[in-house]
């Protein structure tokens, strides 16, 4: 039997660098409608087993689209991993032919898990969440500039622009009810989700959009996926301490707010949190741990169908 056909594509604003392995073939197209529909037809002349493009922000999402479109199995890829296996291969250089390289060599020994690109509706809503995550650090920076800034000028022209950037994310925030209200599967996961105490808007929003594999996992594939499954750390006769690490940052993040929201209002969290607290945690590892509880009740929640207080969760 032949060997599988692997791609990696480096993306740049301006081009899309091709590498092929085992065949060592590489090559160039610009990343244009023109440039991307001959991709798509070398890729599928291919026949390529999985095709790997690196996450870059969103350069590289129309690529990726078209290739899904056409049938082909790509996917983006978190950047870091790319790069720590390159640092485990010892190449340390970088240029878009050799990132293009490494990822196809990435495609061919880790083989990762295929998984469906989000459909239109998806990727909006991810916008809608980029966007407001965006507006926030804007307000939060300009709120601590304020703090050291003693010129009246320049304190009303900050305030003023406080002020815009709150109007915006309001808008925003509207903007993402309404995508969530006029969709139905959403709206019947939204208020599934919402009736868990300490789950709110952002929390909604950010599973539906950046988790829709919830509810379709177990919980300990899905701790792994948002990266709040604790690793060893054991080598010997030493014991590390535990850690989280990976996973999908964002979603962590806003889980483990919801988590800290869940010490105060939920009571299956609350009870697990002053538990651990009580056994000697560390408040911030005990909130992690309620974190991880907390997405272990919210999947169970999506696959029964079932509302947070005749829900039953497994420990």
């Amino acid at each position: 039997m032949s060997n599988p056909t692997f791609v990696g594509i480096d993306v740049s604003k301006a081009r899309l660098d091709v590498a092929v392995v085992p065949s060592g073939e590489s090559f160039s197209v610009p990343n244009d409608d023109g440039g991307i529909e001959a991709l798509v037809i070398r890729i599928r002349e291919l026949d390529a087993a999985l095709v790997l493009l690196e996450a870059t922000g969103g350069l590289e999402r129309r690529a990726l689209a078209r290739l899904v479109t056409a049938g082909s199995r790509a996917m983006a890829v978190n950047p870091r991993n790319v790069r720590d296996f390159a640092r485990a291969l010892g190449k340390l250089a970088k240029t878009e032919r050799l990132d293009a390289v490494i990822l196809a060599r990435f495609a061919e020994a880790a083989r990762p898990e295929w998984r469906p690109m989000a459909d239109e509706q998806t990727q909006q809503l991810q916008e809608h969440l980029t966007r407001r995550r965006q507006l926030v650090e804007m307000i939060t920076a300009e709120k601590n500039r304020l703090l050291s800034v003693e010129h009246r000028g320049i304190r009303r022209q900050i305030k003023a622009t406080i002020e815009w950037l709150e109007k915006q994310l309001n808008i925003n925030e509207y903007d993402l009810d309404q995508a969530i209200k006029e969709t139905p599967v959403w709206r019947e996961k939204a208020d599934l989700l919402k009736s868990v105490p300490g789950v709110g808007r952002v929390t909604v929003s950010t599973m539906l959009a950046l988790l829709p594999e919830l509810g379709t996992l177990t919980r300990k594939q899905i701790a792994a996926l948002v990266g709040v499954a604790p690793f060893n750390r054991d080598s010997g006769t030493l014991r590390g301490r535990r850690a989280v690490w990976g996973g999908r940052a964002t979603v962590r993040a806003v889980l483990y707010m919801a988590a800290l929201v869940g010490t105060r209002f939920n009571p299956a969290i609350r009870a697990m949190y002053l538990r651990l607290i009580a056994a000697g945690k560390r408040k911030k590892v005990a909130v992690v741990a309620c974190a991880r509880k907390l997405l272990t009740i919210l999947t169970a929640i999506l696959r029964t169908r079932t509302a947070w207080r005749s829900i039953e969760v497994a420990p």
